[in-house]
């Protein structure tokens, strides 16, 4: 009898290994197998994005202003009118029904980008270093980004892969980080590729309740690194590539510390250990059962994730809807807290009078022109791309080094990761990103200090 049932059950078990074995082996090279392209290490997706970029051209840009414009006058009408097609269509219904503070940024963010593209209304708004950097320089490559990720994300969420993962590497993730195997992935993602196809990884394990609130909060704050990619273009910007080994040496030191450290304060630490239904995770959870060792039961956990995909179509849907929900429902929140963010940053002095009470810590660490390095460390929490900017007219290597190394361990920066991580389901508001920035400064600074010493 036992034997019976071992040769029904075994034909269904390796149905289910090359379930998850062929379409999980297809997500790992496209999100992650490292490619040289175009002079530079990416990944995959994120040329097959390059490739939606190079195939609408200068329309790109037109098409985006027609999806936030059209989000942003469809949310108003949507909250006044509630139509019953919509209405009674659960995922068309929270795509177009933000709660209000989301609404009244999906109207700044339509009016921000009629200015914009128009050039018109007050130039503060539409310049190309404020409104004219978020419409041009970054939404058609996180538009590219979205297309492609959110319609093989499927590929990692649905065969197999994370569980596998998150078995192999609980015993590490755990210990260190207090979070699930499956989180190094999100790392390995934004790393290899695109810190926003991290954050949305991180969102969708979120609502489908694979990661509690301080889970998705701790992962999106703090894994959602910068790709290989950016960071040679934030070195080249300060003018030091021949330093490029010991600089992203110093990153991942750095951002290994803050990833141990500031997970532990708050306000990660105060974060609940519940899911996005209130619920919370089963305690012996990572537990490996008795007859099973860790690769087995990884093995087991991802058969058993593939057998219960029903037919590719549904898979298919997923991925429309992934794309979906991120073009037309975090585009326009990109387009208005960026905007905002560059403004403040370029047309005031707020950054620069946050910047002054790092002078004596900037001292303190023996960096040089400390004064002029104050007024990049702030500002980093508007774009990235800025400390690297105003670093570059600094004469001392050393600073423009650890300015330059300090921009990427950051990692907040409302323009991109700040602006996704609020668009997101991801429990964060924009307070606690601030102070995780702040807190990411003070423990990397040291850190960089530390590196750029032994270098210089």
């Amino acid at each position: 009898m036992q034997n019976q049932t071992q040769s029904i059950e075994t034909p269904k078990s390796k149905g289910n290994f090359w379930m998850f074995f062929i379409p999980s082996l297809i997500g790992l090279f496209l999100f992650m197998a490292p490619i040289s392209y175009d002079g530079g290490l990416t990944i995959p997706v994120a040329v097959l994005a390059k490739s939606i970029q190079a195939l609408f051209g200068e329309s790109l840009v037109s098409i985006i202003v027609a999806i936030i414009a059209f989000m942003s006058v469809s949310s108003l009408v949507y909250k006044v009118y509630q139509p019953a097609p919509v209405k009674n269509n659960a995922f068309l219904h929270g795509l177009f029904s933000p709660s209000p503070l989301w609404l009244a940024v999906r109207v700044i963010g339509g009016i921000a980008v009629t200015l914009t593209y128009f050039q018109i209304g007050p130039m503060a708004i539409w310049e190309e270093n404020t409104g004219g950097l978020v419409l041009e320089g970054l939404l058609p490559s996180l538009f590219s980004v979205f297309i492609f990720a959110g319609l093989l994300l499927p590929l990692l969420l649905n065969f197999g892969l994370l569980e596998l993962f998150g078995t192999l590497l609980s015993k590490v993730m755990r210990p260190v980080f207090n979070l699930p195997g499956r989180s190094a992935i999100d790392c390995m993602t934004s790393w290899l590729g695109d810190g926003s196809v991290g954050i949305l990884l991180t969102s969708k394990q979120y609502e489908n309740k694979f990661y509690t609130q301080r889970e998705a909060a701790v992962v999106g704050t703090t894994f959602s690194a910068v790709s290989i990619t950016f960071s040679l273009v934030i070195i080249a910007q300060v003018e030091l590539e021949h330093l490029f080994l010991p600089f992203y040496g110093a990153v991942c030191l750095a951002g290994l510390v803050a990833a141990i450290i500031i997970p532990r304060l708050p306000p990660l630490s105060r974060k609940k250990d519940t899911f996005i239904d209130g619920t919370k995770r089963e305690e012996d959870a990572d537990v490996i059962p008795a007859g099973h060792t860790t690769l087995s039961w990884g093995l087991e956990q991802a058969r058993n994730k593939a057998g219960q995909v029903t037919s590719l179509k549904s898979v298919f849907g997923d991925g429309v809807k992934n794309a979906i929900d991120m073009v037309f429902g975090v585009l326009p929140v990109v387009m208005g807290l960026g905007t905002i963010a560059l403004v403040i940053a370029e047309y005031t002095s707020v950054f620069t009078i946050l910047g002054m009470p790092f002078i004596p810590f900037l001292e303190l660490l023996g960096i040089p022109e400390a004064v002029q390095a104050s007024q990049t460390i702030v500002v980093g929490f508007a774009d990235m791309f800025i400390p690297a900017i105003l670093a570059a007219s600094i004469d001392n290597e050393m600073t423009r080094f650890v300015i330059a190394a300090m921009s990427v361990t950051q990692l907040i920066y409302m323009s991109e990761v700040g602006a996704l991580l609020l668009g997101s389901r991801i429990p964060v508001n924009i307070l606690e990103l601030f102070i995780i920035f702040i807190l990411r400064t003070l423990i990397t600074l040291p850190v960089i200090a530390g590196v750029a010493h032994l270098i210089f």
